[in-house]
């Protein structure tokens, strides 16, 4: 794989639709199926709340297949694998809702299984595809291919569910199941077509590879054992925790405190996402001006961080400014920097997945992206808690909402630190990876 030419703009597009086509599918597992269940269901939103997280939970198989995946030396084979789970999961979710209906702990039990698959099939596909994204992009196209391909699931979220919501309306289980269905065959075949020989011929295998070939826990701790790897693995999870801290705290703050309409807060919201794209937007194009210099990205993803504490902590204060405060502007604001950091830290994730020991590249982009699928599973939750507890504390939501900012203003402090330490000269023990693959692969030649 490795004598193949770096993939151009088109290849790094059809790895992108992979993207798109897993956004399309979990978007409507975590929405439009929450939506039924708590409206048309009246279910408590808990039971939504539970199987999303159970979907995160799952995802900290990541590493053992990513692990999975080196063994084997490709990585289609698991994004097409993981693809199919996730249709499936789909389809089910959206069987097992339409169940709950008549049928509720069958249907409970069933969206249980639906949810695990789910996580499961974006754990597989999800991992392969950026280490396979990694391995085939050069160095100086990845920051804006990492944005590019963020961008596309992003597009994914929005394409479906405009359609879906058409299609939807009026609702009845057979029409929920049937768009699920419809959704799901289309992202899967596109995602088929979209990576059918891009990886090239199967790249050649030593039978005695042991580096390759060691027992999981033996490449997990390994990986965990790399300074760098584990630094940023830590960095991921407080920085994605402190990013998903704010997705359910945002609206209601400027409901609640500036008296704004449901209709408002929605389109702030959108001008918040819309900060989000600027942001990825400008990493993309300076990541590939600085070639993909490492050291640029880091100061990209700690400025992002700093950027993002102070806007919280100007939330912070934004009740005693009154009615004249720029929220608006504070929203987009706050979605740049968001999307800046987030950028800078996918397009590191891509510069850093092949440092380290050989062969452990699926277990090192699975670790990341296990800390990143925790985080976003324990953040949203964080958040609500803390704004009760801070309720409950100062005696009014304005205080409440006071507290959540300033303690994700010091999560994405603490982010920024860690942010620091990115791609940062190796220690000694690092600096012996060298050593170690040359010892690998002298062993596996039987030398």
């Amino acid at each position: 794989m490795n004598a193949l030419p770096p993939l151009g703009w088109l290849g790094i597009l059809r790895l992108g639709l992979v993207q798109t086509s897993l956004g399309a599918i979990v978007v409507l597992t975590t929405a439009a199926l929450n939506r039924v269940m708590v409206v048309e269901h009246a279910l408590p939103a808990t039971l939504p709340g539970v199987l999303v997280a159970l979907h995160y939970a799952v995802q900290m198989l990541r590493p053992r297949l990513g692990h999975g995946s080196d063994q084997g030396g490709r990585r289609t084979p698991w994004i097409i694998g993981g693809m199919a789970v996730l249709g499936l999961g789909g389809v089910l979710a959206a069987v097992a809702t339409a169940w709950m209906g008549t049928a509720l702990v069958p249907g409970i039990a069933l969206a249980v299984l639906a949810f695990l698959l789910v996580g499961i099939g974006v754990g597989a596909a999800g991992t392969s595809l950026l280490v396979l994204l990694a391995a085939r992009v050069a160095p100086a196209r990845r920051p804006a291919a990492a944005s590019l391909v963020w961008i596309m699931m992003i597009a994914g979220f929005v394409i479906t569910t405009a359609i879906s919501g058409r299609l939807l309306d009026p609702y009845s289980g057979p029409r929920l199941v049937a768009v699920a269905a419809g959704v799901s065959v289309i992202a899967f075949l596109l995602a088929l077509l979209a990576v059918a020989g891009i990886e090239g011929p199967s790249p050649a295998r030593r039978d005695a590879d042991r580096a390759t070939q060691a027992p999981f826990m033996v490449a997990l701790k390994q990986v965990w054992a790399e300074p760098e790897a584990r630094q940023f693995t830590i960095f991921v999870f407080v920085s994605m925790l402190a990013y998903s801290a704010q997705d359910l705290i945002l609206e209601p703050f400027a409901g609640t405190v500036f008296g704004m309409t449901l209709g408002e807060t929605t389109r702030l919201s959108s001008m918040q996402h819309g900060g989000v794209l600027v942001g990825m937007i400008v990493i993309a194009i300076v990541g590939s001006l600085s070639g993909g210099r490492i050291a640029v990205l880091r100061a990209w993803a700690v400025g992002g961080c700093l950027a993002a504490a102070a806007l919280l902590a100007t939330l912070a204060g934004a009740g005693m400014a009154g009615i004249g405060f720029p929220i608006r502007e504070a929203f987009f604001a706050l979605g740049v920097a968001n999307g800046a950091f987030a950028a800078a830290a996918i397009a590191s994730m891509m510069q850093l997945v092949s440092r380290g020991r050989d062969g452990r590249e699926g277990v090192r982009m699975g670790m990341f992206g296990a800390a990143q699928a925790i985080a976003f599973g324990a953040g949203g939750l964080a958040g609500t808690v803390v704004l009760d507890v801070g309720r409950l504390v100062t005696g009014s939501a304005g205080g409440g909402y006071v507290t959540v900012f300033v303690a994700d203003g010091l999560l994405f402090l603490a982010s920024a630190l860690l942010a620091a330490r990115i791609g940062r000269p190796a220690t000694e023990k690092s600096r012996d990876y060298a050593s170690i693959n040359s010892r690998d692969a002298r062993l596996a030649n039987g030398d």
